[in-house]
């Protein structure tokens, strides 16, 4: 599994101030980026979106993690909910990098480059890897349960 160090980390853990205040505003910009891809944008539930309700939730759990990087066991349950809810909709692991790269570059048009400098994106950049491996390798456990259940 992917690490990241204790820099990558502090750096992370140093955006969540940010994150907290415009978090929603990432997440929906982040969406918007996504969404330019229709076969992505299918496997969104359009009412949770519309609501709001998906940006609110991405957000809270993109928070959740850049304050407990350093204490990844906190985020179990998250991550469980996480795996449950890719597994229904499908999501595999070529999925990933459509949603990186539609998220490091919200996080610049959001943050400015002023806080979302190129030390804080590639940060997150290698933050967003470790969870992808971690959310990919849990997914393909549930995978693998399913088809076999």
């Amino acid at each position: 599994m992917r690490t990241v160090s204790s820099e990558t980390m502090a750096i992370v853990k140093a955006t969540a101030p940010a994150l907290e205040k415009h978090g929603v505003a990432i997440t929906t910009a982040m969406y918007r980026r996504l969404f330019e891809n229709s076969e992505i944008e299918a496997m969104f539930d359009r009412a949770a979106q519309q609501s709001g309700e998906q940006p609110r939730r991405l957000a809270g759990a993109i928070l959740a993690y850049a304050k407990n990087i350093d204490r990844l066991q906190n985020l179990g349950a998250a991550v469980d909910r996480m795996v449950l809810r890719h597994v229904q909709t499908g999501v595999k692991p070529e999925h990933y990098p459509y949603v990186a790269a539609a998220l490091l570059p919200a996080i610049r048009e959001i943050l400015g480059e002023d806080v979302a400098t190129d030390a804080v994106l590639a940060a997150w950049g290698e933050a967003y890897w470790m969870l992808a491996e971690i959310l990919i390798a849990a997914e393909a456990n549930a995978y693998e349960d399913a088809a076999a259940g």
